[in-house]
């Protein structure tokens, strides 16, 4: 993969970044609309929008219809018109995103590459793409060849009212050749005090022990009775690869594609960090070409059709192959749900650290 990143850092004449930011309206006008702090623009455009409107109304009757009010008047009405103006310019505003979708697009172009602004609600199989709402992803940068590759953005947002949150990830999708059994390595290395920072609980009974010290970097999930399956996937060699390449990142292969996720953005203005994605897409292109050539021998037909004219034995092997796809409990993995039996045991493990840490403070 080549790599030119120039266009993040190299300076930007302003002109043509409004004219980059116009034809860009006009390619995407539902995506462009989002900035990188969509959410939080919004809410407080509202909040000034449900101050300015009554401060408006009010100051006009004090100013039309309560005599002796009139400098009240003046002043209370402006300052409500000051906050509706302020809420629309806030609206329109996009913050940093023109520079970010200009550069981008420029570095995109100059890597053999395309630019998009993004979607809502991304039709992608990941686990990522089916918890919370608001779901959207941005600043996509895209290749289609050696194999279709997304470098993205993604967003969502969980909770309501002062318990609502939105959660920021990076991700890089990558097209395979034939569907594949739902498998995920949840890395060690970016876990927290409280375990997996992955956005969905997994079965722990599906969890697969590796060797070469791969135990230490992730955790293998894989259906269970696809123990073999995960075997022939992940070879000596691969796992070398994942170690040494992608160990703060988690991966998931779900049907035809492989995910990598990161808690922070990935499409981003620092070469750096574009070096190291293209390293880790890079050393892998190569490794998991193999993997088109898997089967699932669960698909095969009980019973093969015999070729007119031809023995059996002398039959075309390819012919007694399982067709491409992935039986019905090697496509999803099991999810472990939250019980109040499981969150009681939690809140007391807690409870008895905070306990052990406050006597061996005290003594």
């Amino acid at each position: 993969m080549q790599f030119d990143a120039r266009a993040l850092t190299d300076p930007v004449d302003r002109r043509e970044v409004r004219a980059h930011s116009r034809q860009l309206r006009s390619r995407f006008p539902r995506a462009t609309r989002r900035g990188s702090s969509d959410v939080a623009r919004i809410v407080v455009s509202v909040m000034m929008l449900v101050i300015g409107v009554p401060m408006l109304v009010f100051g006009l009757l004090a100013l039309f219809l309560i005599d002796g009010l009139v400098p009240f008047g003046l002043a209370f009405g402006g300052m409500g018109a000051g906050l509706i103006v302020a809420a629309i310019l806030l609206l329109v505003w996009n913050g940093s995103a023109p520079v970010q979708h200009y550069r981008l697009e420029r570095f995109a172009a100059a890597n053999g590459m395309s630019f998009h602004p993004g979607y809502d609600d991304p039709q992608l199989p990941g686990m990522l793409f089916d918890v919370g709402r608001q779901r959207y992803s941005e600043m996509l940068v895209r290749g289609e060849a050696p194999r279709f590759v997304e470098f993205g953005n993604y967003r969502y947002t969980t909770g309501s009212g002062k318990s609502q949150q939105t959660h920021t990830w990076g991700y890089i999708a990558v097209r395979l050749d034939a569907p594949l059994p739902n498998i995920v390595l949840d890395a060690e290395g970016n876990n927290s005090l409280f375990g997996s920072n992955l956005p969905v609980r997994l079965d722990k009974g599906q969890r697969l022990s590796l060797e070469g010290g791969f135990d230490t970097h992730f955790s293998l999930y894989c259906p269970t009775g696809y123990e073999a399956d995960a075997l022939y996937l992940f070879t000596p060699d691969i796992m070398q690869r994942f170690m040494n390449r992608a160990a703060q990142l988690d991966v998931e292969i779900v049907d035809d594609w492989l995910f990598f996720y990161s808690a922070s953005p990935l499409s981003t203005l620092e070469p750096e960090r574009w070096r190291w994605q293209f390293s880790v897409v890079g050393a892998m292109l190569d490794k998991i070409a193999r993997w088109g050539r898997w089967r699932d021998e669960r698909l095969r037909t009980t019973s093969t059709a015999p070729v007119a004219g031809v023995q059996p034995a002398l039959a075309d092997p390819q012919h007694l192959r399982p067709p491409e796809g992935v039986a019905e409990p090697g496509r999803r993995l099991k999810r472990r749900r939250f019980t109040w039996v499981t969150i009681s045991v939690i809140a007391a493990v807690l409870i008895i650290q905070a306990i052990s840490i406050t006597l061996s403070v005290l003594d």
